[in-house]
Parts: structure tokens; C-alpha cells; sequence
């Protein structure tokens, strides 16, 4: 490993190199650039996430921390290791200080990986507005996570908004053990469901989601309840004629499937870590069309798959007073306002 303090990011890939030529064989075949964006008091947990994810998929890792942006003084901390702490594959700590945080991809750009995808991930509450950070429009895959904001129903409704192909939340990723569940079980029914429910505490926006996924596939009106518990889903009913099938999360490790007034069958039903969810969503770099569909259906924001695939980045300064040239008022709403091509690479 090797740590360079208050330097450049000339050196940061200079010690890189030296780093893979150390190595040898450990820096070859790499799948894809996971960059990670992650304040200092997270790190720790989002280093541990991003090291289950990259040893299952190999990458070159990432981490911006931004710290202290109105500091007067710019400076580059950094750690560069090639099997290390941070799992097998190559990785990089870059800790910015002052105006050097708000041009990260400064840094960031000389470090991808030659010809191999690149996927940005938020640890905590995402951005209002994806094309406002470089590092998420030269990426081809965007992870966001909205159940880390304050209002995550409001956040989520924003990721529709803002939504364009290649996009995806971990809300989303979260609810993938429930629809394998529920779509094995409707395969096995010939008749045409009528309605659904989704029932979970308030403010999941796993939820919203899968009421989307159900009303987007099979066409009919799905509710939502909410229980005044932590925020979790809790069960999920599909209406067909005067029966049912439902699936109720029994605790943290099973749930019981009904189908069509059948025995209560016991089936596997954990939670998962957030490196889980990371690697997951590291299987696959193409567009979730899925996803795009249940989360337009949910919003009623309709042709969210049809959006150009590339992002202009937007510049706004978020030092600059409110309604500035540069500031977030100033800019457009939506990529829909004229901002949805791009002079990155690729989406």
C-alpha cells in the first residue's frame, strides 16, 4: 500500500502504475471501474460494501471522499493498494479538500480503467440531479440509494424526474428475492389476476417499486398500506378472482407463500447487506428496462425507457448564493428541459 499525502493527481496515477507493476498478475483481468462517492463519516461502511461487491466482480475501486469544500486551501490525500484492506483488485482512497472536491473527475478520469465499463455509486442520500456530478455522466451505470434520504418517497419520485436508461436505486435491488418469489408462484396460475396489495411500513421506497413492477406487469390497479414499523416490506397480495396469492415475511430469514388457498409453504427470505445489493447490481452494466418500467408506472411519468441515454453535464457550484449563474436554481429541472445528451463517454 502506499499513501501520498497533499499531492497531486499525477502522482496518485504514477503510484498506481507502480502498484500494478508490484503486483503483476493480481492487477489483470478487470471487469469494470466502481467509483464511489461517500462523506467522511461513511466511509468506513461504504468501503466495506464496495469490498464484498469487488470480490465477487474484479475492479479498480474508486472512493471520493469530499471533505471540507469551503476550506480555502485544495489538497489530494490518497491511498493506493493492489490486493490489500479493500479486497484483491486494485483500489484507490482519495480524499479531497476545498475546491479540488467539486472537480473530482479531475482526478478520477486518468484513473479508469482502460476499455472496461464504469459504475458510480452514492453511499447515502443521492443527488437531486445526477448530471450536477461528472462522476455520475461519464459513468455507464448510476446507483443511487433513496432509502438514505430523509424522505425517501420524495427522493424516489425525484429519481423518476431524473431518470435516464442505465439509472438504478438499491430500493429497487432490494425487493429482488420478493419478485423471483411472487413470479415463480404466477407462473403456476392460468388465471388473470384482478388486483393486488403491497403492504409495508411508511416511507419504503421498495414498496412504491414493487407496486409498480405488479401494476406495470400484469396491468391491474395495486395498493399500498402502511404499518408504523421500521421501514420494511412486510407482505405482498396478488387478487385473482375470489383467491390469492400472497407472500408475508415471517422475520429477517423466511416468509410464507399462499397460493391460490393452498398450505402455507415456508420459503427463504433474507435480508441482505448493503455489499450484497452493490454486487447485484454489478452483475449486470446493461440498461434495467425492468426497473425504468415499474419506477414510470409508480410515478406516472410515462416513457422513462425512451429517454436518450447519455447526460449533459449540468455545472452548478453549491457555494454560489441561490438564483447565481452557476447555482442550483439557476439551472433546468429535468433531463427532459434540454439536458439529456452528454459530452462524457458513454450511458
Amino acid at each position: 500500500m502506499t499513501t501520498l499525502w497533499d499531492t497531486t493527481g499525477s502522482n496518485v496515477v504514477k503510484a498506481l502504475g507502480a502498484e500494478r507493476r508490484s503486483a503483476g498478475a493480481l492487477a489483470f483481468g478487470l471487469a469494470l471501474t466502481l467509483v464511489v462517492v461517500v462523506d467522511e463519516q461513511h466511509v468506513a461502511a461504504a468501503e466495506a460494501a464496495a469490498t464484498t461487491a469487488a470480490a465477487a466482480h474484479p475492479c479498480r475501486l474508486l472512493v471520493v471522499v469530499r471533505r471540507q469544500i469551503d476550506s480555502p486551501t485544495p489538497r489530494l490525500d490518497a491511498e493506493v493498494s493492489i490486493g490489500g484492506r479493500l479486497g484483491p483488485g486494485e483500489a484507490v482512497v482519495m480524499r479531497m479538500y476545498g475546491r479540488l472536491a467539486l472537480h473530482a473527475e479531475s482526478v478520477v478520469l486518468p484513473l479508469l480503467a482502460p476499455d472496461a465499463p464504469v459504475v458510480t455509486w452514492w453511499h447515502g442520500e443521492p443527488p437531486d440531479r445526477i448530471a450536477y456530478d461528472p462522476l455520475g455522466v461519464f459513468a455507464d451505470r448510476r446507483v443511487t440509494d433513496t432509502l438514505a434520504a430523509p424522505d425517501p418517497v420524495a427522493a424516489l419520485r425525484q429519481r423518476a424526474v431524473d431518470y435516464v436508461p442505465g439509472d438504478v436505486d438499491l430500493a429497487w435491488t432490494r425487493t429482488t428475492p420478493w419478485r423471483t418469489l411472487l413470479a415463480a408462484a404466477y407462473d403456476q396460475v392460468t388465471e388473470q389476476a384482478t388486483g393486488g396489495t403491497v403492504v409495508s411500513t411508511a416511507g419504503d421506497p421498495s414498496a412504491h417499486l414493487v407496486a409498480g413492477w405488479l401494476g406495470s406487469r400484469l396491468g391491474v390497479p395495486v395498493r399500498t398500506e402502511e404499518l408504523a414499523r421500521r421501514r420494511s416490506l412486510s407482505s405482498i397480495r396478488i387478487d385473482i378472482g375470489g383467491d390469492k396469492i400472497s407472500l408475508v415475511r415471517k422475520d429477517s430469514r423466511a416468509a410464507e407463500l399462499t397460493l391460490l388457498g393452498g398450505p402455507e409453504r415456508l420459503m427463504p427470505l433474507a435480508d441482505r447487506d448493503l455489499g450484497d445489493l452493490l454486487a447485484e447490481e454489478l452483475r449486470r452494466l446493461d440498461v434495467d428496462a425492468t426497473y425504468s418500467d415499474a419506477l414510470s408506472a409508480w410515478s406516472g411519468i410515462a416513457g422513462l425507457s425512451a429517454r436518450p441515454t447519455l447526460r449533459e453535464h449540468v455545472w452548478r457550484d453549491p457555494m454560489a448564493p441561490a438564483g447565481t449563474k452557476g447555482s442550483p436554481d439557476s439551472a433546468p429541472a429535468s433531463p427532459a428541459a434540454g439536458h439529456s445528451s452528454s459530452t462524457g463517454s458513454v450511458g
